[in-house]
């Protein structure tokens, strides 16, 4: 069950994009910006965290996840921080993806020239 709950809200988010990049005038980019924002939204209200646990990869995957995790970095450096960390939360929770992200691209770039 959890496969297809995590199929089924993914999927979501993807046809959402889908509708947007094709019965609008957004581009790509600002959708996928839009994503982001409303994941740090979703989280900032707490309704994005019972999604992951409901959802699995089907929330945390899509670059709402990634939204909600920088929020959450931020969320948790503010607690052990104060206001600096709202300068260095997102990019210390998420800088395990954002490097594997490089290192992957990079190698990639090396491979298929």
């Amino acid at each position: 069950m959890e496969y297809l709950w995590a199929f089924l809200i993914g999927g979501l988010f993807c046809a959402v994009g889908q509708i947007l990049i094709d019965y609008t005038k957004l581009t790509p980019a600002r959708i996928l910006v839009s994503y982001v924002v409303i994941g740090v939204i979703i989280s900032a209200f707490g309704w994005y965290k019972p999604l992951v646990e409901f959802a699995g990869g089907g929330a945390s995957v899509p670059l709402t996840g990634f939204g909600h995790l920088l929020a959450e970095g931020i969320r948790k450096a503010i607690d052990e921080k104060g206001f600096l960390g709202v300068f260095t939360g997102g990019m210390t929770s998420a800088a395990g993806g954002i490097t594997a992200a490089l290192i992957f691209g990079l190698l990639a770039s090396i491979i298929f020239k």
